[in-house]
This record gives structure tokens, sequence and C-alpha cells, in this order.
């Protein structure tokens, strides 16, 4: 079995970061997911504050970092990595497909995945009326009725998306909108946009057929039924970091502990991106872990031999 320098698990862009920084220190490198390169930023239609690149679309965005991987010759995989067993000179990847992989480091990079409301309906309509992906499933609202449940920056840039192609686009949030403001602007400006601050979503409404939520005004107590086709939620991210938990580097809130240099308790071990304990999680700082991980990385591994 090949023994990697370093095995980087998850290719969003704290993964392809580390593996282009690897790479370069002239480290044998393989960048590990369980789905296609590109993490979050595939499912987001614009990105407007990543230094240099202006306005980009997420999918571009990650095909270009995957393709710079590649010509450095970094090697990828598909595995969905369920444990690391970590011994003093190689960490064994043990993944749920039933093969392993051994590496003398590894950089956890697996990143978040979107929070869920927990509400009447949710789990009926999760997937077909529901979504977490205005790029992928936008265009099946084309001139229809749409919700969008949140106001952070993914939520009012994807509402921005959405209203450019359904009827008419209604966005409800438990707070008032919190995005950067430039963008609460441009979305408020919009004449086809309705806003409900300080709503509660209490149930997703329909049988056979999702037809709209109920919600509750948190200041006034008045309940009202929204109509519409579809809704997306952008309530938060949650850490995917339960595979990690026995190694000791995961905080009670699910995130990976390092320190400032991306390094966690267990040797050889480090974190990257939005898995870890952080107080901004935007590209820029993803890109930063991760290049800063791969060359702690390679300090480790010129140790080694």
């Amino acid at each position: 079995m090949t023994v990697y320098d370093v095995a980087i698990i998850g290719s969003g862009p704290a993964g392809m970061t580390a593996a282009i920084y690897a790479a370069r220190a002239n480290l044998n490198v393989l960048l590990l997911d369980k789905l296609a390169p590109g993490g979050q930023i595939v499912n987001t239609f614009e990105i407007q504050n990543y230094t240099g690149m202006g306005t980009v679309n997420g999918a571009e965005l990650a095909i270009k970092m995957f393709e710079h991987t590649q010509e450095l010759g970094v090697n990828f995989d598909y595995g969905t990595v369920t444990a690391i067993q970590s011994e003093e000179s190689v960490k064994k990847l043990i993944c749920e497909e039933g093969h392993t992989f051994e590496a003398k480091a590894v950089i956890i990079a697996t990143g978040t995945k979107p929070r869920m409301l927990g509400v009447a309906g949710e789990l009926n309509f999760a997937g077909s009326s529901i979504s977490w992906c205005a790029i992928c499933d936008g265009p099946h609202y084309r001139n229809k009725k749409v919700i969008v449940i949140g106001g952070g920056n993914s939520a009012v840039e994807e509402a921005i998306y959405l209203a450019s192609l359904a009827h008419e686009v209604i966005v409800v949030t438990l707070f008032d909108l919190t995005a950067d403001p430039l963008a609460c602007n441009k979305l408020r400006a919009l004449p086809n946009v309705k806003i409900y601050e300080y709503h509660d979503i209490l149930e997703f409404l329909g049988t056979d057929k999702f037809v709209g939520i109920k919600a509750k005004s948190t200041k006034t107590g008045e309940e009202i039924i929204v109509n519409a086709d579809g809704a997306f939620e952008y309530i938060g991210l949650k850490p995917t970091a339960d595979a990690f938990k026995e190694l000791g580097i995961v905080n009670d809130y699910g995130y990976i502990e390092t320190d400032a240099f991306m390094a966690t308790k267990v040797p050889g071990i480090y974190g990257a991106g939005d898995i870890i304990s952080k107080h901004l999680r935007q590209i820029v700082t993803a890109c930063s872990d991760g290049a800063i991980a791969a060359q702690s990385a390679a300090k480790y591994i010129e140790k080694l031999n």
C-alpha cells in the first residue's frame, strides 16, 4: 500500500489550497473527498469577496482550484472517512466504502453541512420542495413563488439570485437581515422580493404537495401563512467532525481545535477551513488555513525523515 506524505480529507478551498502548498513542498499528496471537489462553494451562485476575482460563480472557482491541484500532480480519490487510526509514524484512514489509505500526516478539511430547522413537515419535503442549493434547484422555480429562510450572507445572496428566476421571492428570517449592507440594500431594492423579519418558522405546510409555511412574529405573536411552490433554507452550518471525536480533537460545539499552526493535539494531524474552531468562515480564511496546515505538515514530515 502506498504511504502518502500527507492525506487531506475534504476538497473545499481549504483542502485544495493545502494540496497545492503540500505538492509545491515536494510531498506526495492524497486529496480525498466523498463528493466532487469544491465543498460549499459549488452551491454558491455568485462569490464577490474572494480577492482578485471580482464576481465569480462558485462552481467555476472550484473547477479552477481543482485544476490547479491537478497541474501539480495531486492524487485525488473518493472516500468517506469514518475513522483515523493514529500510530507513531503512520496514520491510517478508514473509509466507509471498505478501503483504507495511509499517510505520514493528515489534514482534516471536511467543512460543514447546512443546518435544518427541525420543525413539522420539514422531513416530508426535504430534498424535493425544500432545498439548500439555489444554483442547483433554482431553475425549477422559474416564474414561480419561492421562500428563502434566513437573513445572513448566504440567504441574501441566494435570494438575489432566485429573484432573477422566480416570479416572487419571500424572505423569512428570525431576526433582521444580517448580511453585508450592500447585499441587503440590493435585495430590498428588488421589486419581486418581500421580506418578513423577526418571524419564526412553525411548520411546512402540505400533505402530498408542498404549499407553503406557517410562521409567527416574535414581536407581536401574530401567525402568518405564506404560500409558495418551494423553499430554500440558509440558517447556518453544522460541522462534520463526528468521525474524529475519538481522537479527542473535537470541542463541545463539534469543531476541531487547532493552534496557530493548524496543529491538533495529536502529532501529525492538522485541521483547516470551516471545520476548525475560528471566528470567520470565508473562502479566503479557509485558503489561509490550508496553506498554514500544509507548511506545518511538511515540517512535521521533515522531522520524521
